[in-house]
Formats: C-alpha cells, sequence, structure tokens
C-alpha cells in the first residue's frame, strides 16, 4: 500500500499547496459535543440524508424549514404518539417533499432513536460511544435496525451529524484501489467493507488523523479537481 504522505502531497498539488489543502478539512466534533445532541437534531438529520438521497440536495435544504415544521421539529417521541391519519396526510403536505416510502421512513427511524435512546441515555451518547475504529459495525446498526439508512445514506447521515468516519464515494474508492487496496469498484460486501475499515485505522494510527480527514483528503488526491473556493461552499461535508 502506498503510504498516506504521498496521497497528501498529491493532494495539496492539486488544490495549490497545503494551506489550500488545510483550508477544506472539515471540522470534527469531539465526542462531548456528539453526546449533547439532542434526540430531535439527530432524527431530521436522519430524515434530510433519506430525502436526499437520489434527489437534489439543495431542494431539500431550501425546503428544510418546511419539513421542521410539519414533522413537529423531529421530536421522536411526539411522531410515535400520532395516528395513521397524520402520516398519510404527510403525502398530500407541499412543504415537504412528497415521497410516501421516506415519509413512513421518519415513522421508522423515530421508533429506531427512541428505542436507543432509551437504551443509551440519548441517540448522541450512543454515536459518541461507538468506536471510530468499527464504522462498519455501526453502520450494520444503521441498515439493521433503521430505514432507508444502509449503503452511503448511513455514511453521510454520520458525516453530516458529526461522527468522525470516511465515506466510499467514487472518489475515495478510486483513491484506494490507486494506493494498491483489493477491493472492488463498488465495494458493498462485507469482505470489502472491513479492507476499506482496516486501512483507514491504518492510515489513522500513522498520520493522528481523524478518518473524516483521511477520507476528504483522499478523496481530494483523485477524480475531478474541484477548486478549494468550491469545495469550502460545500462546507467540507461531501467527499
Amino acid at each position: 500500500m502506498r503510504p498516506f504522505e504521498t496521497i497528501r502531497a498529491r493532494a495539496a498539488k492539486r488544490k495549490g499547496g497545503e494551506a489550500e489543502l488545510v483550508s477544506v478539512l472539515p471540522d470534527v466534533p469531539s465526542r462531548g459535543v456528539l453526546a449533547r445532541l439532542e434526540d430531535h437534531r439527530v432524527l431530521s438529520q436522519m430524515a434530510q440524508r433519506i430525502f436526499s438521497a437520489g434527489f437534489v440536495w439543495r431542494v431539500v435544504e431550501s425546503k428544510w424549514p418546511g419539513f421542521e415544521a410539519a414533522f413537529l421539529g423531529f421530536e421522536p417521541k411526539r411522531l410515535l404518539f400520532q395516528p395513521d391519519e397524520y402520516w398519510a396526510g404527510l403525502a398530500e403536505d407541499a412543504r415537504i417533499v412528497r415521497n410516501p416510502q421516506k415519509i413512513m421512513a421518519v415513522r421508522h427511524n423515530a421508533q429506531f432513536v427512541s428505542e436507543v435512546a432509551d437504551e443509551h441515555g440519548s441517540f448522541g451518547r450512543f454515536l459518541s460511544d461507538w468506536p471510530t475504529a468499527d464504522q462498519v459495525g455501526l453502520l450494520a446498526v444503521l441498515a439493521r435496525r433503521g430505514a432507508r439508512l444502509g449503503a452511503r445514506t448511513g455514511q453521510y447521515f454520520l458525516r453530516f451529524i458529526g461522527k468522525d468516519c470516511f465515506i466510499t464515494s467514487g472518489d475515495v474508492v478510486a483513491c484506494l484501489r490507486d494506493a494498491g487496496l483489493d477491493i472492488s469498484e463498488n465495494p458493498t460486501s462485507k469482505k470489502d467493507l472491513a479492507r476499506i475499515q482496516e486501512q483507514f485505522n491504518k492510515w489513522a494510527a500513522e498520520t493522528g488523523l481523524p478518518l473524516t480527514h483521511l477520507s476528504r483528503i483522499c478523496a481530494m488526491s483523485i477524480g475531478e479537481n474541484y477548486d478549494a473556493e468550491t469545495l469550502r461552499k460545500r462546507g467540507g461535508v461531501d467527499e
């Protein structure tokens, strides 16, 4: 495997220097910040990532105040008290993207968030306590117990909520394969995901960097070369 310093040097060169590279690396919240997250913010972020999947993100973002109102501030326990008629009515609510399957995923995930909060004190505490070195295990929990939180939707949920993580975007996968990791172009198998986790863990030990920065630098080292200003406008969350 290629050492990460080589990948970082290539990314820095493409971005116009080390200072520009560092300027587009996102902040990674501390475990304490993550643990203090309120459950309604967790459910809101889950919902936003689900509605954004396969859709134009900026459209969902522009409508999000309407989502917040329609879904009662995403308070899990409040949503769980709502009758079937409330959920059916959301499919006709112009304030949101009216996708019945995704609407019902919010109902399911309200139960998921509530159950995990009961088990761990809060969903944020559950996320904070989960070891970064086992992101694949956390993604498996999201996919198994949540609704529509599998694949990269779960990864983007972790990134946007502030959990240190990698994202298996096309550029990140291309970087890993170019560095010598034996994985498929679409690495969704348990074997491939385990290899990706192991490699990011090795790079973290080698560099002392969080997975978020390793993943981001990896993406910037290959593929389309977006300028630093464009990446800053994206908020440093999209690989």
